[in-house]
């Protein structure tokens, strides 16, 4: 039985392996984005001097947004694999020391801070174009953005809870 129970063990600890097509799918996905956000680049320098102010900052926000979106992929990428299916290291078997160590609980945080700056950024471009939208729209936009500062404030608070508490226990 106990040759069963290690052979289960064995095929349940094997499957984190299947991670890493989702994690080579996320890294075509950000691929591709990059191809998107060069057209957005060829776009905004194509145009830049005719322009007025608020287009300018728009293109600029969009740009911003989609360097943020892609670093939050990365972050994922990066993070996933390194909590869940292996270290990464260096052709000497040294672990690589500038990725940094993000656990499951810190990462939940930085993508809660991300997505909460990349609402910040909508709804600033929103902001910027308040005119072609309805009043319930802006409204209900901005409830949806304190939706997520709130749920990042919220994780946040959850995790220092947590780090006391395991301190607290002498963990």
């Amino acid at each position: 039985m106990k040759k069963l129970e290690h052979f289960v063990e064995s095929i349940i600890l094997a499957s984190r392996w299947v991670l890493v097509v989702f994690y080579l799918g996320l890294t075509v996905a950000l691929l591709l984005y990059a191809v998107s956000f060069s057209g957005k680049l060829v776009d905004f320098v194509s145009k830049l001097f005719i322009l007025g102010e608020t287009d300018t900052i728009l293109k600029m926000l969009a740009l911003i947004d989609a360097a943020l979106v892609a670093s939050l992929v990365v972050m994922v990428i990066i993070s996933g694999y390194e909590n869940f299916v292996s270290r990464f290291d260096n052709a000497d078997g040294s672990e690589i020391s500038w990725l940094g160590k993000v656990d499951a609980a810190s990462l939940k945080i930085k993508v809660a801070s991300t997505i909460v700056a990349i609402s910040s950024i909508h709804l600033l471009q929103v902001f910027l174009n308040a005119q072609q939208y309805s009043d319930g729209k802006l409204m209900w936009l901005t409830i949806m953005h304190m939706a997520f500062v709130v749920s990042a404030l919220v994780l946040a608070y959850i995790d220092k809870v947590m780090v006391s508490t395991k301190i607290s226990k002498g963990g």
